[in-house]
């Protein structure tokens, strides 16, 4: 579990005593799953993520929903054999792939096991990714019926033709009647954007960003694209077909999003991901915390602060098929773990808690980067000198631009 003092993430939260931080950090546990399938592969994709095509005759959609609950068991008794008792579950979290191509009964099914195994707090965060395509009211009335709390939709766009050079198949229609559904149903719901497609102007991310505030969501979440060699995507850039990302292009974008939704009342508390108050992802924010989690599904990962006086994160076998054999075998699925050395674990906090609004709390942070480096980065309005002066590190939007770069630095002294 995480240590306070002495762990990650112990800069206090603006609305709560450092003590009730601590007390939450070491009992916080969360679930992801994931479900790796997909109606069809958009170009861009580089997740383990599986069509019916890719499958062939591999594990099957209709049996996935037992199997993962499979896993939930037998990660719960290798947590316990390895000292770890975990639950009650804070936050649990269904991505992909597209969890929505399960039926909501097989959701309902997987949340009840999670509530079986570990239990699951009262007002707990439950929340599903879901594309636009494959829900209508009454798939997103039953989410709310099985305690689900939250909806993320796969937005990307607003603008059709950067849509269809995303490979997506919704329209901008289908994402506001699932927000409208999502309201009637007491649902939170968030939007996901992608800026930096091929062929977006500055004038087709303005769009997609107003109308994303438009739509009345509390949560916005968006990230530049990324382009992996392997894609459709990235042979299509390779061959000349498409014209390659440009840093430029993608910063100015941050810079629009940022204006647009700090305008429109959200505030970003994570690098990536905006918010109204109050209406954060809490579990989103367990990993930049770095709490425990189980990952459930081909491909997740897991992290637990303390195995036997270890940090170990673990990761599960990627194809389904092959993952579903190790849990029909009484296997837990894990292609591999590794014990998390405390040079590691410094550089992971850079990474993490340089990304937060909450900032990294200079006072825990590796010992051997200079109070005169802070400084620098302040100097050079990469980091807050206010939060600074409280003893925060806290990225500007200059510093969340050049995050990576900042972090690289830092990781000079320590590595």
């Amino acid at each position: 579990m995480v240590r306070c003092p002495g762990g990650f993430g112990r800069a206090p939260l603006m609305s709560y005593s450092s003590e009730w931080r601590c007390a939450r950090l070491e009992t916080m546990f969360e679930v992801y799953v994931h479900v790796p399938f997909c109606l069809r592969r958009c170009g861009y994709c580089d997740f383990n993520t599986y069509t019916a095509r890719d499958l062939g005759n591999g594990a099957s959609r209709e049996g996935y929903a037992h199997q993962a609950i499979q896993e939930m068991r037998l990660v719960r008794q290798w947590q316990l054999d390895h000292g770890l008792d975990e639950g009650p579950v804070s936050t649990v979290f269904l991505g992909g792939g597209t969890p929505t191509i399960l039926t909501p009964s097989n959701l309902a099914a997987m949340v009840q096991a999670i509530d079986g195994i570990w239990g699951i707090e009262a007002g707990a965060e439950i929340t599903t990714e879901a594309n636009p395509d494959t829900v209508d009211a009454d798939y997103i009335q039953a989410l709310a019926d099985a305690g689900f709390t939250r909806i993320s939709f796969g937005m990307q766009s607003a603008v059709p033709h950067v849509l269809h050079t995303l490979d997506r198949t919704h329209t901008p229609a289908n994402v506001e009647a699932g927000i409208n559904a999502a309201n009637r149903a007491g649902l939170r719901s968030s939007v996901d954007l992608i800026y930096g497609t091929p062929g977006e102007s500055l004038d087709d991310w303005r769009t997609s960003v107003k109308t994303a505030i438009a739509l009345g969501v509390n949560h916005i979440s968006a990230y530049a694209l990324t382009v992996e060699p392997t894609t459709t995507m990235g042979r299509r850039i390779a061959a000349g077909v498409l014209p390659k990302p440009d840093d430029d292009d993608e910063a100015a974008k941050y810079d629009i999003a940022d204006t647009l939704l700090t305008q429109a009342g959200f505030d970003w508390y994570e690098v990536s991901n905006w918010a109204k108050p109050g209406y954060e992802s809490r579990h989103n924010l367990g990993y930049w915390r770095n709490v425990d989690w189980a990952g459930i599904g081909p491909g997740a990962h897991s992290h637990y602060g303390d195995v036997q006086g270890s940090a170990v994160r673990a990761w599960d076998i990627t194809h389904p098929k092959v993952w579903a054999q190790a849990i029909n075998e009484g296997r837990v699925p894990f292609a591999g773990s590794e014990t998390i050395s405390a040079t590691e674990q410094a550089e992971e906090q850079l990474m993490l808690g340089l990304r937060i609004r909450e900032g990294l709390d200079i006072a825990q942070a590796d010992a051997r980067i200079p109070q005169a480096a802070w400084r620098q980065f302040a100097d050079e309005g990469l980091l807050d000198p206010r939060a600074l002066n409280e003893g925060r590190a806290v990225p500007t939007r200059r510093g969340r631009l050049l995050n990576d770069a900042m972090i690289m630095q830092l990781m000079e002294y320590i590595s």
